[in-house]
């Protein structure tokens, strides 16, 4: 399976009238109907030049209305990201009326606050100011562009859209042409010159990048301003509500070791001193390369081209984290540099480098960030190399989803013979991922093949998975829910839909408890943490802010741990039930905020009990 890492970081017609009794009802993201669209053109040329275009678009234009129409959406995300191509190409066209009507629909389907107030935001203001200026070329038209999102700003609640304008300025500054047509040339066109076509997977990105060459980059400097000018009037730092929260465990208070896997892509163990197993003198590691297959050390091997180069990535993931944050460092002024002005051709290499980068390091921000404040804990580690390149290496196959299907197994065996009470998984993959690698790879003549093969593989990993996750009852799984606000159930993601007693997902929040704009959600997400700009250590011991599912999982698997140093004698679901019992409800019922200190004032009531009981 192709398997993701879940840190933000890494990471742009009329119909005939269906009665709502006769529209088919899609549960799940791999039932929504797959449409190939030939191209005789490179998908540059399709892009710039705009006859070309309009005929690929009329194709895709006419796919969407038809599932609009015949089929009832139950996830709103995926409709959402129908009814949103539907809008760039309404407005690439000039069908202003259409578009602010598909503008609307889509806030109608936000469902985070957030995205509620600002769905749509500047997609208004270009039409607006067009209609006022008379044209796209004109400072006139920049000029009331600004005006309208910052008056369209001016009276929203600055806490609850704070962290999405800090996002929103942080791509907008990183944004170039060169990246733009580098993703067409070295993503787009390979699968084309080994087909000849795009599913409609991946069609919607040939809309996406002329819409962004088309009203976004003409904008950025407006947009950046406007952004800019509306964070410096608004410096006020959000809440923490996780301060108070917080509950440290105290060295010589005769609690019981507690060990963690961290099954991730490597930990540098160096840096967690006593809070290591060891075996035969040795850090406890078992991994396998992204081919599934065994292999050795505790850190994903650089190759040996960029090994003098690590100082140079580790500064531009700063500058990621510091653009996130609006810190105006030196880091994230080169890396803004840096990306904007890529040539195309350099796109991959800067892309894979990035991802390598931001792979190597996650293992370990995430194994400090569930060791913290826990002198009982120690750690083994489960090493998985996940793939960094911008096309699949290695592409899906049976043969190799068998071989993860057997990797899983071995990990879950050897966190049993480690005693491993707590695993944490901030990873991913899904069926729609996989089908889109076997695409990627040129895989299967139709997409019903692909389809069939994605569901063969996928279906293999994923019941290995889960019986891995029942052979070994006595550990608690923590995984996070995903990065792509949308329901995990829906995307089939795993391991988030997992259903089992010892297994537990986590979504995300910020430093306030408000819902993070990327977090995955759905009936699987039983319990929200912070995972937005959570500071923890990279390889080599320096300090990172990072954001993602990634980070709110250990946040739960830290406070397990605890509960379990407190009173080793607690079940899985045991564990759960105190943390979900003791967690706060908010009131829009979306979150289910952990509240440490509760959970373990529980854990020591319920440690006495049994003691008072034996």
């Amino acid at each position: 399976m192709y398997r993701v890492l879940f840190s933000a970081f890494l990471a742009f017609a009329l119909i005939s009238p269906v009665s709502a009794e006769t529209r088919q009802r899609i549960d799940k993201a791999a039932d929504l109907p797959r449409f190939t669209y030939k191209l005789d053109d490179s998908v540059e040329q399709v892009v710039r030049d705009d006859a070309k275009f309009a005929k690929v678009a009329e194709q895709i234009r006419r796919d969407i209305d038809s599932v609009l129409g015949k089929y009832e959406i139950t996830d709103k995300a995926a409709e959402r990201g129908l009814r949103a191509t539907l809008v760039q190409l309404d407005m690439l066209e000039g069908r202003d009326e259409a578009a602010l009507a598909g503008i609307a629909r889509v806030q109608a389907l936000q469902e985070k606050p957030a995205d509620k107030l600002l769905s749509g935001m500047s997609q208004r203001a270009i039409i607006s100011s067009e209609r006022k200026a008379g044209n796209r070329s004109s400072d006139a038209y920049r000029s009331e562009v600004g005006r309208s999102i910052a008056a369209n700003l001016q009276p929203l609640a600055y806490d609850v859209i704070a962290n999405d304008i800090k996002e929103a300025k942080a791509r907008t500054e990183i944004l170039g042409e060169g990246r733009v047509i580098g993703s067409l040339r070295e993503y787009l066109q390979p699968t084309v010159d080994k087909n000849g076509a795009l599913s409609s997977d991946l069609a919607p990105n040939l809309v996406a990048a002329k819409y962004v060459l088309t009203f976004a980059l003409p904008l950025k400097q407006t947009l950046v301003d406007t952004y800019s000018t509306y964070l410096a009037a608004h410096k006020v730092d959000k809440p923490d509500i996780w301060a108070a929260r917080a509950a440290e465990l105290g060295a010589g208070r005769g609690y019981k070791p507690v060990v963690i896997g961290i099954w991730d892509s490597g930990v540098d163990t160096r840096l967690f001193g006593n809070n290591v197993v060891k075996d035969a003198g040795q850090a406890a590691v078992i991994a396998f390369d992204r081919f599934s297959n065994p292999a050795t050390g505790e850190l994903a091997p650089i190759p040996a081209a960029l090994r003098d180069r690590i100082p140079d990535l580790k500064s531009k993931l700063k500058g990621f984290s510091d653009l996130q944050s609006n810190i105006d460092s030196p880091e994230a002024s080169e890396l803004k540099q840096y990306l904007s002005t890529l040539k195309p051709e350099q796109y991959k290499a800067a892309i894979e480098e990035l991802r390598l980068a931001g792979n190597w390091m996650h293992g370990t921000h995430v194994a400090g960030i569930a060791l913290s404040g826990n002198p009982y804990a120690k750690v083994v580690v489960g090493r998985i190399e996940f793939d960094w390149h911008l096309l699949p290496d290695p592409c899906p196959s049976k043969e190799l989803a068998e071989r993860a299907a057997r990797s899983s197994q071995a990990y879950v065996d050897f966190f049993r013979k480690n005693a491993v009470r707590v695993v944490n998984m901030s990873w991913g993959g899904s069926v729609k991922g996989e089908e889109q690698g076997l695409e990627l790879c040129n895989i299967g003549k139709t997409p019903d093949e692909r389809k069939a093969l994605a569901r063969e593989y996928f279906d293999i990993e994923k019941n290995a998975l889960a019986k891995a996750f029942a052979s070994a009852p006595e550990i608690l799984f923590v995984t996070s829910a995903g990065n792509s606000n949308s329901d995990a159930s829906f995307d089939e993601s795993i391991p988030s839909n997992i259903a089992l007693p010892n297994l537990v997902t986590v979504g995300a929040v910020d430093k306030a408890g408000d819902e993070a704009s990327f977090t995955s959600y759905g009936p699987t997400v039983v319990v929200h943490a912070n995972g937005y700009q959570v500071d923890s250590v990279i390889p080599g011991g320096e300090k990172l802010a990072e954001s993602g599912t990634s980070m709110a999982a250990p946040q739960l698997t830290n406070l397990a741990a605890k509960i379990l140093a407190i009173n080793p004698k607690l079940t899985p679901p045991e564990v759960i039930a105190i943390i979900r019992d003791t967690a706060d409800k908010t009131s829009d019922g979306r979150r289910t905020l952990i509240n440490p200190k509760k959970a373990l004032a529980a854990a020591e009531a319920k440690q006495a009990a049994q003691a008072k009981a034996s």
